[in-house]
């Protein structure tokens, strides 16, 4: 049997109402007139019982007349309050004591009901309550929302390789899995760590990062673990290791594939215990979530013995590999502009075809920090309203016509593009004396796609 569709009467009467009112008469018109509106009604003879039947019942909205023997009407607002603020309060005053509900409103009451009442005054005040609840809660939700929400404002792209980018991103936020961004230099992989720490439950905590390999080998391990005064000569102080900073949110390991080999073991059994040991120090317990990050090969690096194996497993849960710049071509004019309004300010410049086309075909080897940079250059240079050609830069001039020539005539009858593929796969090898990672290199793919295309074309060494 198919399940009924809801009305509009039976989401009304799961809205709790508690009725409390000492005069018996008044509170079964009241409780009756409610029910026949469609609201689910509790009732209570006095303030005592009203409580319990509220803490235990979770009513959204208390009416609760102010006279009454024993607990008065203050005191069971004052509790309720008290107990679960959200809760919306509704007083019930003679018309000789108003006084008395407009003090309640000032203790946080919704408003009051002045005897005697109609049944369209007391429906009409209580649909009320439960709309201001209803926009409450949704308000609660848009916020939530919002402070869950990515910012990827900084992060430019429409290529599918982007898109492909940010939605892996919005769906491991969330998550406490650790990640392991990769890509070349300059692609923006802090800016990707970043997101990933915002759309996350730790967005409150702190987002620490740390450059791997900036740091000096014999000064590594006391930052990322921290040391108490006195562990070696000039520690004249505590100092808390990136780890215990980081302590309820992200640590964010930059270019973690130049850790060095004899540091590897210590990092992976924090990050198995979530326990560090400062130099000199106790075991202390922590509490975050790791995002890496590096330009190096790992894989190779792993087959040469210089990273190890568990480590990268440990850090690579959920991998993200980055595009460069080349590989999307159709992101570039949108970052050019992006960096001409943001470098030029209050005078934004304009950039000709024909100099956006010369960008466009540039390869960025160092990416789009590359990109921002040479922005920057022609907007502090730039003499007039629009970037001429001729302004570029003499490499970014030569470029467009290097990307004129062809690298593959094709015959009048065609040519399969699968053969194609397979003739590339074979030249960049032999050029390679068969080195899988330069071949790789040599293609500007990663390794594992060469090796797919070895495998699929039945590609082996003579």
């Amino acid at each position: 049997m198919s399940k009924a569709t809801p009305t509009a009467r039976d989401e009304k009467s799961s809205r709790k109402v508690l009725l409390i009112d000492d005069d018996d008469s008044l509170r079964r018109v009241t409780e009756y007139s409610l029910h026949s509106a469609g609201f689910q009604v509790l009732s209570a003879a006095d303030g005592k019982q009203g409580l319990a039947s509220f803490r235990t019942d979770l009513p959204q909205v208390v009416i609760t007349d102010i006279q009454m023997p024993g607990l008065s009407g203050y005191d069971v607002l004052q509790q309720v309050k008290a107990e679960r603020p959200e809760t919306i309060v509704i007083v019930i005053t003679a018309y000789s004591s108003v006084e008395k509900a407009v003090d309640a409103m000032k203790q946080g009451a919704y408003d009051y009901l002045v005897k005697p009442f109609s049944r369209d005054e007391l429906v009409i005040l209580v649909e009320k309550a439960f709309n201001l609840l209803g926009l409450q809660e949704e308000n609660q939700r848009l916020r939530d929302e919002l402070e869950h929400q990515i910012d990827f404002s900084h992060m430019i792209g429409i290529s599918d390789g982007m898109q492909n980018v940010f939605d892996m991103v919005r769906r491991v936020a969330p998550t406490e899995a650790s990640v392991l961004i990769t890509g070349e230099s300059g692609t923006g992989k802090e800016l990707i760590a970043r997101a990933i720490h915002q759309g996350g439950a730790r967005c409150k905590a702190p987002f620490v990062a740390i450059n791997c390999a900036a740091i000096p080998a014999n000064l590594l391990e006391s930052e990322l673990f921290g040391h108490v005064r006195g562990a070696f000569t000039g520690a004249v102080r505590d100092h808390a290791g990136k780890f215990e900073q980081a302590h309820g949110g992200t640590l964010f390991l930059d270019e973690v594939g130049e850790m060095p080999i004899e540091l590897q073991p210590k990092l992976l059994r924090v990050l198995q215990e979530m326990e560090v040991e400062p130099l000199g120090g106790k075991v202390r317990s922590v509490d975050v979530r790791i995002i890496a990050a590096t330009n190096q090969d790992v894989e190779h690096a792993i087959q040469e013995g210089r990273f190890r194996e568990d480590l990268f497993y440990r850090l690579a849960v959920i991998p993200i590999e980055l595009p460069p710049l080349r590989k999307r071509a159709e992101d570039i004019p949108l970052l050019v502009r992006h960096y001409l309004e943001r470098f030029s300010r209050g005078a934004p410049l304009d950039i000709s075809a024909e100099a956006l086309a010369s960008m466009t075909a540039y390869p960025w080897p160092g990416n789009v920090r590359e990109l921002q940079n040479a922005v920057e250059r022609l907007v502090v240079l730039s003499r007039g309203g629009t970037i001429e050609h001729h302004h570029l830069p003499a490499k970014l001039c030569t470029q467009t016509a290097i990307s004129r020539n062809r690298v593959v005539e094709l015959p009048a009858e065609g040519y399969p593009l699968e053969e194609i593929e397979k003739e590339a796969v074979m030249q960049s090898l032999e050029r390679n004396q068969w080195n899988q990672t330069r071949a790789a290199a040599f293609l500007q793919v990663p390794r594992h796609t060469l090796i797919y295309r070895m495998e699929k074309y039945g590609i082996k060494k003579a």
